[in-house]
């Protein structure tokens, strides 16, 4: 390599590095000239977006979100670099005039510079503000639009002005690298059992590459809408060295393949990965097998249904800074673990201690988390990932509090969120059991009960599993029934109220948890661990401008009632 190219390419790879900043993700150019470049990532758990403006121009900048595309009811923000300094404000269009000054600044300015002819605007808000001024933004796409000047007068832009659309806080940039191809793994011609619920299982290779690639993007192919309900792709140890196909979790090559590399579930869409990250196959990754598992709920057990459901990978030979890899977390799937009924909000809990996979790796790195799927089944209503570091919660990782069985996808953080080695991470779901006379218990039927989060993450490692299950001699003991079959006879006969329900989960979160590691090659640490203290969530940061005055009516009316009474 000549000097010249080497200049070049060390160059480069230091722009790579200063492009990346964690709390913003996501970019896009506004203009097909390139000329305005927005970059932004949020916060949905605290409730805040941050925006980043690059414009080509050594004159003032604007940038709002627009009802319907147009300046009248956009919401708008102004700024630059003066001769006299920095200036920078919150507005609102009420037609196509200049914008007038909120009376309510809800953008706060984080930064503001010019150079060589640039203007970078760094700024933040609420997702939503509660200023009828102000544009809430939403999961759906919205309109943005920018405009610019070419000095530091606010005077009519003429052309240097547009509009995209864009869903910022359901983001999934649809790149299409060079050298960019595709292949499926996909079941075959299977005949779907007539089984309420049944999980299959495909060992088989992928294509093979003579250099590593980069997938980028993952949808799902699916045959049969009604029966598929998740789909999984595990790479297999180097101990697996054959196809088959079985059901799953029923031989013991299938059970090797445990590393999770693509997943899907009901109601999920395609995924695509971030700018900085792909997830590696071919070349010194190994030429591994695969295990695709597809978990077929089938509640009227139809017959004779033929299915070739699978995922299709897009990948590119252009790699990206880093590898990316896929970490199961949570309540570890196992017998003896029950879930009682008329349960209004039962909750359970995995515990993930980084602190133990320096003991299956060698070089451990921390990880650097961008997004997540949070998985339970039928009786799920909330999951909760809590991030904890020297014994004090830090964050949550993820949240949904509005889980659905029928609608679940990756998403994105929204920010890149590192969890160092020596953090916990605790997932905590909330069941509702109300309808049940029966318990539920963990297991892989649609029926039955799981707690996860599948974290997606880099540097990559051969990390497959990092969860906990909870000490069962302990919970026996503590339950006063030292033998299994009195404590199932016990859990089978108890009259579950309030009082059993509030005691029995009492217990479950005072005993030792057994903390499971596992490793890409069937390496496994076992360690005890307890269950830390979760916060509750944070409350909305506003109520809407409707439900504020209807507050107020009613409590003036309250008012006016006691003193009328009195």
């Amino acid at each position: 390599m000549g000097l010249l190219s080497l200049v070049l390419l060390l160059l480069s790879a230091q722009w790579s590095c200063a492009q990346e900043d964690p709390l913003l993700p996501f970019s896009e150019h506004l203009d097909p000239e390139h000329n305005v470049r927005l970059k932004w990532g949020f916060d949905e758990i605290q409730g805040t977006i941050l925006f980043e403006l690059t414009v080509n121009t050594s004159g003032w900048v604007g940038f709002g979100f627009s009802p319907k595309g147009g300046m009248t009811g956009a919401d708008i923000v102004i700024g630059g670099v003066g001769p006299k300094g920095s200036y920078f404000t919150d507005r609102n269009a009420e037609g196509n005039s200049m914008p007038v000054v909120d009376q309510k600044q809800n953008y706060k300015l984080l930064s503001l510079t010019e150079s060589d002819g640039r203007t970078v605007m760094k700024f933040q808000r609420s997702i939503e503000t509660c200023d009828e001024k102000d544009l809430p933004i939403t999961n759906l796409p919205m309109k943005l639009i920018y405009a610019y000047g070419q000095s530091d007068d606010i005077v009519y832009h003429n052309n240097r002005r547009g509009t995209k659309e864009v869903n910022l806080l359901k983001y999934m940039p649809r790149v299409s690298p060079p050298n960019s191809k595709y292949f499926d793994m996909t079941m075959a011609n299977f005949s779907v059992p007539a089984n309420q619920t049944y999980y299959h299982c495909k060992i088989t290779k992928a294509p093979t590459f003579d250099r590593k690639q980069h997938i980028y993007r993952i949808e799902p192919v699916i045959t049969n809408s009604d029966l598929v309900h998740h789909l999984l792709l595990y790479r297999c140890p180097p101990s697996v060295t054959e196809p088959s196909e079985a059901q799953c979790y029923t031989r013991l090559s299938i059970n090797e393949c445990m590393e999770t590399v693509a997943v899907w579930g009901v109601g999920g869409g395609d995924f695509e990965l971030p700018e900085m990250a792909g997830l590696p196959i071919g070349g010194n990754v190994g030429d591994f097998f695969y295990r695709l598992e597809v978990h077929y709920n089938n509640p009227n057990k139809s017959a004779g249904r033929v299915d070739n459901s699978g995922l299709r990978f897009y990948y590119t030979s252009e790699l990206r800074q880093h590898d990316a890899a896929i970490l199961m977390t949570g309540l570890n799937l196992g017998p003896g673990y029950a879930i009682p009924p008329k349960a209004k909000s039962f909750l359970t809990y995995g515990l993930c201690d980084t602190a133990y996979i320096p003991q299956v790796l060698e070089t451990p790195n921390d990880l650097q988390v961008f997004s997540v799927m949070l998985h339970t089944h039928l009786t799920g209503r909330k999951v909760r990932v809590g991030h904890f570091r020297r014994e004090k919660q830090i964050d949550f990782l993820a949240a949904d509090e509005n889980y659905d069985f029928e609608y679940q996808e990756v998403t994105n953080l929204g920010k890149t969120k590192t969890v160092k080695l020596g953090d916990k991470l605790l997932v905590e779901c909330t069941y509702n059991t109300e309808t049940r006379t029966t318990l539920t218990w963990g297991g892989l039927s649609t029926s039955e009960e799981m707690c996860l989060a599948f974290l997606f993450y880099y540097p990559a490692m051969n990390l497959s599993a990092c969860a906990s299950f909870p000490n069962l001699t302990t919970l026996r003991s503590e339950m006063g029934t030292p033998s299994q079959n009195a404590w199932l006879n016990m859990m089978n006969n108890m009259i579950w109220n309030d009082t059993s329900i509030n005691k029995y989960q009492q217990t479950l979160k005072k005993i030792d948890q057994l903390v499971i590691i596992a490793d890409s090659f069937k390496n496994i640490s076992l360690n005890q661990g307890m269950i830390p203290d979760l916060k509750v969530m944070p409350s909305e940061p506003c109520m809407s401008a409707c439900a504020i005055k209807s507050l107020a009516l009613i409590s003036l009316l309250l008012c006016l009632a006691v003193n009328w009474a009195l």
